[in-house]
């Protein structure tokens, strides 16, 4: 990021990383032609603390204008792409610039499934970005835990085996993924708990099968 190409116009904008007074502008989000907010940095170190999380925007933003080389775009091309990002689209049967060999054809994707209120949710859930995780301590150190935590790992570990076990029951010819990942969803908020996948830099299921 350099000054004279991304220095925000509106110096009201805070960093994204900080939350202090903002002069710089993601060049990448400049010229994706994206809002400044949450876009606008304070200093260098704060741009690089956050693109780990921030290089998700342009993608996303990149898949939603997604198009042929020579600029146009068919209908089916356009879903191919956005088939992730859009709740309850259909996969099609032609997906981008990619040609088939045999009979095999990808199985038509349900609607995202619903996680109750209730239900804690991680900060990725809503747009699907991680904003806690990159930046996390936790990448680079091993935390020792205290015995409450280990408790709390254990009933989460017991949880997981039972979703596994679920989802196991169902597993037979015939049986398509998306039947399984109706099982482990249903499981999973069952016990009270949000399916991690679910979202996830935009994946649109409950399990990754």
């Amino acid at each position: 990021m350099d000054n004279a190409s991304s220095e925000a116009k509106d110096s009201t904008l805070s960093c994204a990383q900080c939350g202090k007074p903002a002069h710089l502008q993601c060049p990448k989000c400049v010229e994706l032609k994206l809002s400044r907010e949450g876009a606008a940095f304070c200093s260098q170190d704060c741009f690089k603390a956050a693109w780990t999380s921030h290089k998700s925007v342009h993608l996303k933003a990149k898949l939603s204008t997604a198009g042929a080389p020579d600029g146009s775009i068919s209908a089916s091309h356009k879903e191919g792409w956005l088939y992730c990002l859009k709740k309850g689209q259909s996969r099609t049967q032609t997906l981008p610039y990619f040609d088939w060999t045999g009979t095999l054809r990808p199985y038509p994707i349900s609607g995202s499934r619903v996680v109750p209120d209730h239900i804690e949710k991680p900060d990725w859930a809503a747009d699907g970005i991680p904003k806690i995780e990159p930046n996390s301590d936790l990448q680079n150190v091993v935390e020792i835990k205290t015995q409450e935590q280990i408790e709390k790992m254990r009933e989460t570990c017991r949880i997981a085996r039972e979703v596994l076990d679920a989802a196991a029951r169902v597993i037979k010819p015939g049986v398509t993924t998306d039947e399984i990942d109706a099982v482990v969803h249903e499981a999973t908020i069952a016990a009270g708990g949000y399916p991690s996948p679910l979202n996830y830099h935009f994946f649109p299921k409950s399990c990754c099968t």
